[in-house]
């Protein structure tokens, strides 16, 4: 990896990539802890999970469209942040479960699509200056460990009750960080078709891998929806549940720098299929554990889950789908990984954990696992799979 003195931009988008985690850390970790802190049922906390990802699939699309339409990624930056703000103030007075549908609804509008975008942001400002990208995005990881404990200890001790307060003071910093980034690469002369996008998404290759992909996003947004209600129920403290998510972020640190650096020696669906094996394995010991301690052990897993998976899958995908259509294409890698899967295990996960236990929730979820594992493997076994389309040079992802 190139270790040159930095540039402004670069640094700005790395204190962008590190403040928006912390977001996510609320969104994906704390929201359900929130929600039963108003008193809503597990199924309950399973829909408003999954009505995100249900509204993601349009905004997603809509956002990432826009940019590629017309060329800017920091003016929606602007606009999404805003957005946050403003549902995040009106949320924090809200009780109602009604209520609380509707308005996560709007909030999820603004929120999903800033991930892709920022990937999108931070894979042009590397190829501007020649960097890998992974020295911007693992500020990303970073950021996402630093808020995962931070958050658990101020929530342990001003209350679950002032979530949204904590939303609302990281989205405006979020938005005051937008407004010094620079739009990355624009590519002259080229605007996005729908016929191309179409023409490279028929592609089986490309059919193959988002299959793939779904399936081993299901099991991931089960656990994910649900692992600090699980730790919730053996007993940890809000301090304790960061911590548990300070040790997934930290594992897939050093396995993003690996990747970047020796991922090139290895072929993506090989890569693919050992990390769906990871997951399996990681889902079957959550299946048996019984202590927090243990939990926060497993963590240690997303390493080698999510960090293998994730460098991997952000290096095919934009070898797939062409420069013109790199916002567009990211977002559909976002609302297949992201939405859809989150979608069905929101309502399904949350059904399942309520009626047949968590032992069930979790064999299922390593199931699921396993059989994307088995698809990406199959798919690389089969050959003569030509990727199509051309993008950037892999060895810069």
């Amino acid at each position: 990896m190139k270790l040159e003195k930095s540039t402004p931009d670069v640094n700005w988008q790395r204190a962008f990539t590190f403040t928006i985690y912390g977001t996510s850390v609320l969104v994906a970790s704390y929201f359900q802890l929130y929600f039963s802190h108003l008193g809503f049922s597990s199924s309950q906390v399973g829909y408003l999970y999954a009505v995100g990802p249900f509204i993601s699939i349009f905004s997603n699309m809509f956002w990432s469209m826009a940019s590629d339409r017309y060329r800017t990624t920091k003016k929606i930056m602007l606009l999404l942040f805003a957005g946050q703000l403003g549902m995040g103030l009106i949320l924090s007075a809200t009780s109602s479960f009604y209520m609380v549908f509707a308005l996560i609804t709007v909030f999820y509008f603004f929120y999903y699509p800033v991930f892709p975008l920022s990937d999108t942001m931070s894979i042009q400002t590397a190829q501007r200056h020649g960097k890998n990208f992974i020295v911007i995005r693992v500020f990303g990881s970073i950021g996402y460990a630093f808020f995962a404990l931070s958050i658990g200890y101020v929530l342990g001790n001003v209350g679950i009750s002032r979530t949204l307060l904590l939303v609302i003071l990281i989205a405006g910093a979020a938005l005051l960080l937008a407004t010094r980034l620079r739009d990355g690469v624009k590519t002259d002369g080229q605007k996005m078709e729908w016929n191309g996008l179409w023409n490279v998404l028929r592609q089986k290759e490309v059919l193959w891998f988002f299959a793939g992909v779904f399936c081993l996003a299901l099991p991931y947004r089960m656990n994910e929806a649900f692992l600090t209600l699980t730790l919730k129920s053996m007993g940890a403290s809000e301090g304790l549940i960061g911590w548990s998510l300070l040790a997934a972020a930290l594992s897939e640190i050093p396995v993003f720098f690996l990747l970047s650096r020796f991922g090139e020696r290895f072929k993506e669906l090989p890569l693919l299929a050992l990390a769906a094996l990871m997951f399996a394995l990681r889902f079957f010991l959550m299946s048996i554990a019984d202590h927090p301690g243990t939990v926060i052990a497993v963590q240690a897993l997303h390493s080698v889950t999510f960090g293998i998976y994730y460098v991997t899958a952000v290096r095919y995908i934009t070898r797939m789908i062409p420069d013109e259509f790199r916002a567009t294409g990211l977002a559909l890698f976002t609302i297949v990984w992201s939405s859809a899967a989150g979608l069905v295990s929101g309502t399904f996960g949350g059904v399942l954990y309520e009626h047949a236990g968590r032992t069930t929730f979790y064999f299922i979820a390593a199931g699921l696992a396993l059989t994307a594992c088995a698809g990406f493997l199959a798919r690389h076994l089969l050959g003569n799979a030509k990727v199509p389309g051309a993008s950037m040079d892999s060895r810069k992802m």
